[in-house]
């Protein structure tokens, strides 16, 4: 494969690349066939003057560009044709009514040449083997002769027109080499363009990751860090909401257990630790004994104040005597008392 000549896409020169793959070799320039298209221009030109260089016809020609190469580098038909015929080789359209009634297999020809929308590419067979020499493509494609009848009715059905090159080609090293071996094809070439898009993609990739090779470290510790400040802050909100909500809890219980003072027992109450027993004296209006005024709302300092006022009062009560016979003993213990301090009194 590396013995063909294979010229790739630059610009809009396709003519050229065609006729030099064609031909294996680099025997024409953008400048020779610019000189050929100026030389058909001015045959036209003459042409056209001979009804009358005033005539209409001929000065709408000579305001009109050049139908035979543009700035671009698109060159006509014509200009392959006197390209080619320097070599003695002739174009013959593939699908004309001559060539058909030759009834020719497209194997047992030598080349043809494409044209869509502007593109010239060429197919030639080299040795014993057909190859594509498109130069959109980054390499020759092989072809086999099953599959090149299949090709060119295919082109024919995009839209190409199809020329079958008539003479003797020069010859060429790839001829000769390709005369005596056949060659084998792994992989079939891609469009140039194809080609740059996943080379580009796969250096884009390949960027990337070393980027994130090299930046990666950094941008992980801080999106930990960032995580983590950020739970510490759900975290803390979280227990603030948990706090607020036993408070209230505990709250909401210590309320009811107090309006509830009348109906619960003093064991009840004294579970709690909640609500104290009451006097009259302690009550205040519109409350019910032993409990808190139904339209108050306790908040926690008064009801750990109350509570602890409680516990006072038992320790109080638990300190002092409420059996019978210790009232007994005392009322005996102080009419001694008395009765002794009477004699006293006498006596003195």
């Amino acid at each position: 494969m590396e013995s063909i000549f294979h010229e790739k896409q630059e610009g809009s020169l396709c003519a050229q690349h065609c006729l030099n793959n064609l031909l294996q070799g680099e025997y024409f320039t953008p400048v020779d066939l610019s000189s050929i298209a100026h030389q058909l221009d001015e045959e036209e030109r003459m042409r056209m003057a001979e009804g009358g260089i005033g005539s209409e016809e001929y000065i709408t020609f000579l305001q009109q560009p050049s139908g035979n190469m543009d700035d671009s580098g698109f060159f006509s038909i014509q200009v392959i044709s006197n390209a080619l015929s320097v070599w003695g080789l002739e174009l013959t359209l593939f699908n004309s009514r001559e060539y058909q009634r030759l009834m020719i297999n497209p194997i047992n020809e030598k080349s043809f040449i494409c044209n869509y929308k502007e593109h010239w590419f060429t197919i030639r067979k080299l040795g014993q083997q057909w190859f594509n020499l498109n130069s959109l493509l980054t390499g020759p494609e092989l072809i086999s002769d099953t599959y090149l009848a299949l090709f060119l009715a295919q082109l024919q059905q995009e839209g190409y027109s199809i020329f079958v090159i008539r003479g003797n080609l020069p010859g060429c090293d790839a001829e000769q080499i390709l005369g005596i071996m056949k060659v084998q094809q792994q992989e079939r070439p891609k469009l140039i363009g194809e080609n740059e898009a996943q080379l580009s993609s796969g250096m884009g990739r390949s960027s990337g990751q070393g980027s994130v090779l090299k930046t990666g470290p950094g941008v992980e510790e801080g999106v930990v860090e960032e995580d983590e400040e950020e739970l510490r802050k759900a975290l803390a909100l979280s227990r603030q909401d948990m706090e607020v909500e036993d408070e209230e809890a505990d709250l909401r219980r210590a309320i009811q257990l107090s309006m509830q003072g009348p109906v619960m027992s003093d064991k009840s109450m004294l579970k709690w630790g909640l609500v104290a027993k009451t006097t009259s004296s302690d009550q205040a209006p519109g409350s019910i004994a032993g409990g808190a005024p139904q339209s108050e709302k306790l908040s926690a300092e008064e009801l750990r104040r109350r509570r602890q006022a409680y516990f006072d009062r038992q320790s109080q009560q638990l300190a002092q005597p409420t059996s019978p016979q210790q009232s007994t003993e005392s009322t005996e213990s102080g009419k001694s008392g008395t009765e002794e301090d009477a004699l006293a009194k006498r006596s003195q």
